[in-house]
């Protein structure tokens, strides 16, 4: 069998037996060797075919998950991408793939973070790299929000579309990933609180689990544009992207901030407002979107709201912010975008505006020769269940210069 198979029914049958191959232990370099003399390269669609049928045809979800790393190592490199459509800027496979660039960045840094803390590499501080490696991992936690808008926003589509084989694998890995990055990160947290942190404990309590979740992300983002992305830029209607593009910000952006908007031709500008007539509804009055949105955007303070959840869920884009946000920070947990040395002050503030125990506190300090007035404001409905926590940061410098009177009218 030296010439190449092209017939795809016959490509289709003989990936299939290989992947059952290494079901039953062959390794995947072996496997990959014959894959590459026999098939060349595969069509991306063919290997999410693949994985349904599997499972359609009983093999338990959780050999096909076992089998997903490694049939995706013996297929790294022959999968042929030539006929798979590009996103535009802004497009939501765009963005994806704008966030995985931001996680092999960071992961790069992890990495070398870790070959330091193994003691071959250089001399280095414990206690200095552990702190650093925990504000790096709460960052790792952003590809939550990655994984979400896939489980949420994308994966119901292909259901729709039958592809439930895929979906469904996916969501498992992205559940193994959490898992092992919250053992990791809880790792941590126990040896700075020990106060005597060693490389040997370090290595067999958190070193592990992070190696773990790393190897787990690179996977995930090679099955991603490899196979994910070009198949559902097949399946997935204009609309239908434009629907997931709109509901993305709800959920949130990883480690990126998209500035390109998207709409594609075809949509009219009344299937974008966000309600009935364009207008915001409230008990007393209504707004467009964009009034809405300048009249909060220039609010003489900065405002950021964290709901129920203490997720980030909203903040104001004014001119001269005291304090820089961007939208990666949407809907990540309020905690992870503190310090560690301010993180227990933040929990318990949230803490007693949960409780009912306070509705507000207060902060101040002195920034560049500004004084800054930092005020948290719990935000109940009218039955005084809890909603959220509101921010509110504005600069006092010169309103405290003020003295006397200047009336609207008159003297």
């Amino acid at each position: 069998m030296s010439e190449l198979i092209t017939d795809m029914s016959r490509k289709r049958e003989l990936l299939k037996e290989m992947i059952l191959r290494l079901h039953r232990g062959e390794t995947p370099e072996e496997v990959k060797k014959q894959l590459t003399r026999m098939l060349g390269e595969v069509p991306y669609g063919i290997v999410v075919g693949i994985e349904q049928e599997l499972i359609q045809e009983g093999l338990p979800t959780e050999e096909v998950l076992k089998l997903c790393d490694i049939h995706g190592k013996a297929l790294k490199g022959i999968i042929d991408l030539k006929d798979s459509r590009s996103a535009a800027a802004g497009h939501p496979i765009d963005t994806f793939k704008n966030e995985n660039a931001q996680l092999k960045i960071l992961i790069e840094r992890i990495r070398n973070l870790l070959q330091d803390l193994s003691g071959n590499a250089v001399e280095i501080n414990i206690s200095d790299a552990l702190k650093e490696l925990r504000l790096m991992i709460n960052s790792l936690f952003d590809v939550d929000k990655h994984y979400r808008r896939k489980e949420n926003l994308l994966f119901p589509y292909l259901e729709k579309k039958g592809i439930t084989g895929p979906p469904t694998v996916m969501w498992a890995k992205h559940d193994e990933t959490r898992k092992l990055l919250a053992t990791a990160r809880d790792a941590i947290i126990s040896m700075q609180e020990t106060g005597s942190p060693e490389l040997k404990s370090f290595n067999e309590s958190a070193g592990d689990s992070i190696i773990k979740a790393l190897d787990s992300i690179d996977e995930m983002i090679y099955k991603e544009e490899e196979i994910l992305f070009p198949t559902t830029m097949d399946v997935l209607s204009d609309s239908e992207w434009y629907s997931i593009y709109r509901e993305s910000p709800e959920i949130g952006f990883c480690l990126y901030d998209p500035s390109d908007e998207w709409k594609p031709s075809g949509i009219t500008e009344e299937e974008t407002l966000e309600f009935q007539g364009g207008k915001v509804r409230l008990p007393s009055g209504t707004f467009s979107v964009p009034e809405l949105t300048a009249l909060l955007n220039i609010l003489p303070f900065d405002i950021t709201f964290v709901d129920k959840f203490d997720a980030v869920r909203y903040f104001t884009q004014g001119r001269n912010r005291i304090f820089d946000r961007n939208r990666s920070i949407l809907g990540r947990k309020v905690q992870m975008c503190h310090p560690p040395a301010s993180v227990h002050k933040v929990e318990s503030i949230l803490k007693d505006f949960h409780s009912g125990k306070k509705d507000s506190e207060a902060f101040w300090i002195n920034k560049n020769g500004r004084f800054i007035h930092i005020e948290y404001f719990a935000v109940r409905d009218k039955n005084g269940e809890y909603l959220g926590t509101i921010e509110v940061t504005q600069d006092l410098t010169e309103k405290r210069k003020l003295s006397g009177e200047r009336r609207l009218m008159g003297s």
